[in-house]
């Protein structure tokens, strides 16, 4: 057998020096020579030359005659290293071609070299950097399988990518399995949960693993205190963000640059405009400059604020500075433009910006849907299609809206086909067929990590990255806005196919897919189906929200199931955790004995203790019992309402004018008519001529309505239209009458 030093001399193994004189030979001879010496000499080179022989293999495209010198030292029957394969793989690495590293590492175990840790983590830090989370995991399941012990490099970038993906519970996993094998976890792992658990909204609970990171050997450090300031700030919780910097003041912390650009971005979301700005002056008087970052952040806010002249400059004073405005500042210029129906020069700002943004065009798209201009949008989608600029979910959505608002149902399916199969549709039709299909993450995590067990590497990856490429993924908001088109259309098996459609898809319908069906059906007055809609709603454990018994509430009232309704509204109520369930239990006992007034009462007092009054399921009610003739219970509402100081809207006056008059009960119609003066509110001609009809026909209450058209026509009201022409003869009869009693009485 050959030995590896009798084959070394074989090769008069070049030194370092001579280096530079086989970079320049393009003789293959030269080339496969070099590549047997680096697999040879690889493990004892120092780091600054590897980079070198790195370079030079990408440079002189000599990776194949790596593959035949590690092909020709296995033949010869020389152990070679792990490292010498290593230096390929980490080769395409640093370089950022990821596809030849994997298969580069797909292919060590034919020379005989079992991956180690670091070879994985190569791997895994470039999977990663791709949002591959699925094959990271998978990747990191065949290295426990194939006995290899993660290190604490590996556990803090797959914390880092759970944490990314949303997988809070992986994550926290992950950080136990580290303890396990005695490795202590860095601020590094913590602070990356930190952010999963804040990116997750779950600021309390990370608050909570701050507090223990400081009890602990793993204290944290300003990055952890940005990612909670910046989680309470996303919430919009800016009292906790306030009450959080005085904490880590305490600790000795000091806000930094991205501090206040947290801050500063919060406060101009929460429309807190004057703070915002004294925030950023307070920045500049403690020495920070703003970055690319935070004016992006000052443009958009300024925009928002309507104050995009303002928004402009500071644009032009970024570039005056030296710093180069992205994508991003122009956006929120553009956006702000759109904002205030500016279309024409947001159209001619985009033209600036260096590169076709999506985000660029999806707002010009949504601004041109919402005028009505969707011919001119769907030009603008495919325009940017034909640039390359693949369209996000958003556009999509922006696009499929402004076509069902234009009726067009049938181009808004298409374009929901069009978002399904994208560019490969033979591979995303493959997902759905055969004993394989796909239908959620984990059947999807579970058929790649059967391709990387077999060795598959490569074929796991290139299955991830083209269907990542395959096309732009619906999701529930899609599938709602053409729900809600087709129920709108009355088109219910459609919106059904939908429905059943977007479950085979793996997504979860929401409280709007299920309020929006159950509209759609009560539309078609299919009352029983939207009830077992509700039903397998609550089964599926789909909380409904207030808009959906809101709904639910004005369709059993206009089926003259008040009650229904009121118990349904009780039973909302209970489900909130801010009321007390016994309080609510006894007005349900109120409500059967006839006492409505101590129910409303009792009601407003659980909402106002909650501080979570809404006036709609109140409004509702009312309606309802003016529509079943119940006026009297209708006005015990409004009474107490306004007992409450609650302003009831215009709407709930007009039923209850109609239905007082309809009872003869003028009197109290004529108060609730002078309410609406007193509120401000204007009612339309027909029900004001409704009212003055009623009392004009009476035989008690036509000086009434003489003082009530006095009252009318110093509020505003004219009564000279055509709609007043009842009101109008009446009057005139009325006056005839009273005129010819006069001159009876003379005579």
């Amino acid at each position: 057998m050959l030995t590896l030093s009798k084959l070394k001399k074989s090769f008069h193994t070049p030194c370092l020096c001579g280096f530079r004189r086989i970079h320049n030979n393009s003789s293959d001879q030269l080339a496969l020579r070099f590549c047997i010496w680096v697999a040879l000499k690889f493990d004892t080179l120092t780091s600054k030359p590897y980079y070198l022989v790195s370079r030079v293999l990408i440079q002189k495209k000599w990776h194949s005659f790596y593959w035949e010198a590690l092909e020709l030292l296995k033949k010869k029957g020389v152990l070679v290293t792990s490292d010498s394969v290593r230096a390929l793989v980490r080769s395409y690495s640093y370089f950022g071609h990821t596809e030849k590293a994997i298969e580069s590492f797909s292919k060590m175990r034919e020379f005989g070299v079992i991956p180690d840790a670091h070879m994985y983590n190569t791997v895994l830090r470039d999977v990663l950097k791709e949002k591959l989370y699925v094959l990271a995991f998978a990747l990191y399941n065949t290295m426990l399988k194939s006995n290899v012990d993660p290190n604490d490099y590996t556990y803090n970038m797959l914390i880092d990518g759970f944490c990314k993906s949303g997988n809070i519970k992986g994550a926290r996993e992950m950080l136990d399995e580290m303890q396990k094998v005695s490795i202590v976890p860095s601020v590094v792992s913590t602070t990356s949960i930190l952010y999963g658990l804040c990116r997750a909204n779950n600021v309390d609970e990370a608050l909570m693993l701050f507090n223990v990171m400081k009890e602990k050997d793993c204290p944290p450090d300003m990055i952890s205190c940005n990612v909670v300031l910046n989680g309470f700030c996303k919430m919009g919780r800016l009292e906790e963000a306030l009450s959080f910097i005085w904490l880590i003041k305490r600790d000795g912390f000091s806000l930094n640059q991205n501090s206040y650009s947290s801050l500063i971005n919060a406060f101009f979301r929460a429309k807190r405009y004057s703070e915002a700005h004294a925030l950023y002056t307070r920045m500049f008087k403690e020495g920070f400059a703003p970055d690319v970052v935070l004016y992006a952040i000052m443009i958009r806010g300024l925009s928002e604020e309507g104050r995009v002249g303002e928004a402009a400059r500071m644009l032009d004073e970024m570039t005056q500075i030296g710093l180069t405005p992205d994508a991003y500042c122009y956006n929120a210029i553009i956006k702000g433009l759109c904002d205030t129906g500016l279309l024409d020069r947001a159209q001619s700002l985009c033209l600036e910006i260096s590169e076709h943004n999506v985000y660029t065009h999806t707002i010009l798209i949504c601004e041109m849907c919402k005028q009505g201009m969707v011919d001119k949008a769907q030009g603008l989608f495919n325009w940017m299609e034909s640039l390359g600029c693949v369209p996000s979910v958003v556009t999509f959505n922006a696009l499929i809206n402004g076509l069902c608002n234009a009726h067009k149902l049938e181009e808004a399916s298409l374009l929901l086909y069009k978002m399904e199969i994208g560019r490969r549709p033979s591979l995303i039709l493959s997902l759905f067929q055969g004993s394989g299909q796909i239908f959620d993450s984990t059947s999807l995590q579970k058929k790649v990590e059967k391709m990387c067990e077999a060795g598959n590497f490569l074929d796991a990856y290139k299955f991830l990255t083209q269907l990542a490429d395959s096309g732009v993924v619906p999701d529930i908001i899609t599938y709602n806005t053409l729900i809600n088109a087709f129920c709108g259309a009355y088109n219910i098996k459609g919106a059904f196919m939908l429905f059943e459609d977007l479950q085979k898809k793996g997504l979860s319908p929401d409280t709007v897919t299920y309020g929006t069906l159950i509209n759609g059906l009560y539309k078609v007055d299919r009352e029983k189906d939207a009830l077992k809609i509700y039903d397998r709603m609550q089964k599926a454990g789909c909380e409904p929200s207030l808009s959906l018994y809101k709904g639910l509430m004005t369709w059993l009232c206009r089926k003259s199931k008040v009650s229904l309704a009121f118990s349904l509204y009780l039973e909302y109520l209970k489900s909130l955790p801010s009321r007390d369930n016994d309080s609510i239990s006894a007005l349900e006992e109120y409500l059967v004995g006839g006492k409505l007034d101590q129910v409303i009462q009792g009601l407003l007092e659980l909402d106002f203790r909650a501080r979570d009054f809404k006036l709609a399921p109140y409004t509702i009610l009312l309606i309802g019992f003016c529509q079943v003739g119940r006026v009297y219970e209708a006005l015990i509402i409004f009474s107490v309402l306004d007992k409450f100081n609650i302003k009831i809207n215009a709407t709930s006056c007009v039923h209850l004018i109609k239905g007082l008059c309809k009872e003869g009960r003028l009197d109290d119609a004529v108060n609730i008519f002078l309410y609406t003066l007193d509120k401000g509110f204007m009612l339309r001609p027909i029900i004001c001529n409704h009212l003055l009809v009623f009392l004009l026909v009476s035989q008690d209450y036509k000086d009434w309505a003489i003082d009530l058209i006095g009252r009318m026509e110093s509020f505003g009201y004219s009564l000279c239209s055509n709609e007043y022409s009842r009101t109008v003869y009446l009057i005139d009869q009325y006056q005839k009458r009273k005129q010819r009693k006069i001159y009876l009485r003379r005579d």
